[in-house]
């Protein structure tokens, strides 16, 4: 009996190992075939006033850098909107301040979050409403920019004759965890919402980097600007997928040599990012949203339960042997393709040599997701807690 259970387990390590092969490959052409913000075929266009909107909550350990980088830029028709929702620490005085010392920062303080809104999809329509560029160039506070990235952003859409351009940050690690959970994760971005899926008209994913994107005020308006997505817990996802599907022309490129954006800054706001990314999925479809999981259980984290099972046992048996065998072969796999995306990410090869806890970490956070999507507090965000039940999330096709 335990020969069976055993050549099943083989089955299923022979499909893992398959599965991160094409994973690896995906991940590879991804890597090859980005466009990258600074590498395009420049035509002469005009420069259109461009909106910078920046909604900024509780971000006083932030928001400095991103107003010095943003107020340096080397392009001269701009503006920018900083919008200061309900922030409960400094972050309304130091808007305040840049305001007075330079024209170009309009300080706005968001009127109170209505129901059935997210915390910054309402920051963003307050300032919306204030913008008075042609082209709205949407970030987070926690985002630095070279000075010549708007200039490029801009050259690069008129050039392309684009309706949106969204570009690929370098993700800013700031604690362990994180470290030690992003190479694991991001091997998905690298599939599911690789530039070379965003960038095909041929394929339904659309998709926006929250930090940096970049859109005509024409098409924002024509798919409905934040008010569409007004209950999207991942809202920069939704108007790119929006864009996609409205037939315009968006593209996404690599620009994490000039562009660092904060993707989690401690525990607590790890632990969240994982929720948001389960949880409008259940909300979806939650049949699907469970194999999903199971799916992630089994790619992410199961070779290392089967390697550790077999081990002790490798020369017990031939079945015992082919256990071992193939999730040692499934386990380097997974390995691999973390050690290959955390030197992509800049992180040091200290902390992908932990990858099995990384998996550990991303399985459990999606599992809380699944556990937690229909509950009065499913996920907290910049000091504010949201019951997604009510909510149809519509950022991706599940």
């Amino acid at each position: 009996m335990i020969d069976i259970v055993n050549y099943v387990f083989v089955a299923i390590l022979v499909g893992i190992s398959l599965a991160w092969i094409v994973l690896i490959k995906t991940m590879s052409e991804s890597f090859r075939h980005t466009p990258i913000l600074d590498k395009f075929e420049s035509k002469p266009h005009h420069t259109p006033k461009v909106s910078v909107i920046l909604p900024a909550r509780n971000e006083e350990g932030f928001i400095q850098k991103c107003l010095d980088s943003l107020i340096q830029q080397d392009y001269a028709n701009y503006e920018i909107i900083a919008i200061d929702d309900s922030s409960d620490d400094s972050t309304g005085k130091i808007i305040s301040e840049y305001s007075k010392k330079n024209s170009k920062v309009i300080h706005v303080s968001a009127e109170p979050k209505p129901e059935g809104w997210m915390g910054k999809n309402w920051a963003c329509m307050q300032g919306y409403k204030k913008a008075t560029g042609e082209l709205f160039l949407f970030t987070d506070a926690d985002t630095s920019f070279a000075k010549n990235v708007i200039s490029l952003a801009v050259s690069h859409l008129e050039s392309a004759s684009l309706d949106a351009l969204t570009v690929i940050p370098k993700m800013v690690c700031l604690d362990p965890w994180t470290k030690i959970s992003l190479p694991v994760l991001s091997t998905f971005l690298h599939t599911r919402f690789s530039a070379i899926r965003v960038n095909d008209p041929t394929k339904k994913t659309g998709y926006f980097f929250g930090s940096f994107f970049i859109i005509r005020k024409t098409v924002y308006d024509s798919v409905g600007t934040h008010e569409g997505v007004k209950n999207e817990i991942i809202e920069d996802g939704a108007l790119g997928k929006k864009v996609k599907e409205g037939g315009f022309k968006m593209k996404m490129v690599l620009g994490n040599h000039l562009i660092e954006a904060v993707w989690a800054r401690d525990w607590s706001t790890l632990w969240n990012a994982l929720k948001r990314l389960m949880i409008p999925l259940f909300l979806q479809n939650g049949k699907i949203a469970v194999g999903i999981f199971f799916a992630v259980l089994f790619l992410l984290f199961m070779p290392y339960v089967f390697l550790a099972y077999s081990a002790p046992f490798a020369t017990s048996s031939t079945s015992f042997g082919a256990v071992f065998v193939s999730s040692a072969v499934s386990s380097a796999l997974l390995f691999s393709a973390c050690l290959v995306d955390a030197k992509a990410l800049g992180i040091k090869t200290g902390y992908a040599i932990l990858a099995p806890l990384g998996s550990l970490i991303v399985v459990c956070g999606f599992l809380s997701g699944l556990i937690q999507a229909k509950g009065r507090s499913a996920v907290s965000w910049r000091g504010r807690t949201y019951s997604m039940k009510d909510h149809s999330p519509d950022f991706i096709n599940v």
